[in-house]
């Protein structure tokens, strides 16, 4: 059976283990977006704690298209010397680094803060974010920045591409029956609703060329009535590897993502439970590329079971990760103890109070407080 700690390789890019650390959004960055020495600590910690491949969090493509403030971007050439520092970081320590690239589309905190204007496949009623349905030349400009962004992040010098397509973003919506009512090119049917999807990948590749690793975070199915099922997800999959991506990282689409999450009453962890493990299991049939799970992984027990299974191929870690940056260093060296995360996630909540990452229970839990 493979060997969690044993290289991997993804196209011509060699891992030295199969653990991944997802991205995750850690409100490091400055108001334009740009890499900040919080960012650097965070990602320098990461690295040093033995995961093989670390993806940022999301990157927006355009201001447009940004979700949070605090979040990287890389709209703008300007924003390429801060993300080339942070790649040297992280290969120092041995590690691997992809950039994870987004628009945010309906689903722009960003712009509902600022009473703004965002844009969307289509008018969604019941949405409390003012938003408005792109109109054709506009979803080729958001095609074309997504392209522009990935060519900034091969010359920043980043190892591979994550696109989001998850978590009710924009590639999500496009994907989704919930967001998505055009009647063009871009909607109307199931395979016109994946397009979009098709139209990135091409424009990323005519940007960074066909052996640049390019992976995906898919939603496969959305966590809402009326959503994508796991059968059309899985149709999807296979579709958009054959458009030219080299890996996918399952997780949720509309409705899913964080809040997808579990939670516990602060004191106790929940009991280990994969929540997408069976979706990439599903995808993984279908699929001929390297297929990543994330979600309520917190033991090297489980993580080993879900690849000795062969229902991934890497297992990606969030959460854990946060409250212990080298965690997967404390394994590799034989100290198999679970991972000391109890999915309480307030882990973002820190990011409100100190405008940066951290875990709720290693600085504000009462016993924390009491030492």
């Amino acid at each position: 059976m493979p060997n969690l700690f044993s290289p991997f390789k993804i196209k011509g890019l060699e891992l030295r283990n199969r653990f991944m650390r997802s991205a995750t959004y850690d409100g490091t960055a400055d108001d334009e977006g740009k890499v900040t020495e919080a960012s650097e600590v965070l990602y320098r910690d990461l690295a040093e704690g033995g995961v093989g491949l670390i993806v940022t969090g999301h990157a927006f493509i355009s201001i447009q298209g940004r979700a949070s403030f605090g979040q990287y971007g890389v709209y703008d050439d300007e924003m390429i010397p801060g993300l080339h520092h942070l790649a040297e970081i992280v290969h120092a320590a041995g590690a691997k680094i992809a950039l994870q690239i987004t628009h945010a589309g309906i689903n722009s905190r960003y712009h509902a803060s600022r009473h703004t204007i965002a844009l969307a496949p289509s008018l969604v009623e019941g949405t409390q974010t003012a938003h408005r349905a792109m109109v054709e030349e506009e979803v080729e400009g958001i095609i074309t920045d997504f392209g522009a962004a990935a060519a900034r992040a091969k010359e920043a010098g980043f190892d591979a591409i994550q696109l989001h397509g998850a978590h009710g973003y924009l590639m999500s919506q496009f994907l989704s029956p919930l967001y998505n009512h055009r009647t063009d090119r871009w909607g109307g049917s199931t395979e016109k609703q994946r397009q979009f999807h098709l139209d990135v990948i091409k424009a990323v590749r005519s940007r960074v060329g066909n052996d640049y690793p390019l992976f995906m975070k898919f939603g496969v199915m959305d966590d809402r009535d009326g959503g994508v099922s796991l059968e059309e997800g899985v149709e999807a999959a296979h579709h958009i590897v054959a458009a030219g991506l080299d890996a996918l990282e399952i997780s949720a689409g509309v409705g899913g993502g964080s809040s997808r999450a579990s939670k516990t009453d602060g004191e106790n962890a929940e009991p280990e439970v994969p929540y997408f493990r069976e979706r990439a299991a599903s995808v993984k049939r279908s699929v001929s590329v390297p297929v990543m799970v994330v979600g309520g992984i917190r033991s090297i027990g489980m993580a080993q079971n879900i690849i000795d299974a062969a229902e991934a191929d890497m297992v990606s870690l969030c959460r854990p990760l946060i409250r212990e940056p080298a965690l997967i260093r404390r394994w590799e060296s034989g100290d198999f103890g679970p991972a000391r995360c109890i999915s309480c996630s307030r882990c973002f909540g820190v990011i409100e109070r100190e405008g940066g990452l951290g875990c709720y229970q290693e600085r504000y839990s009462e016993k924390q407080t009491a030492r």
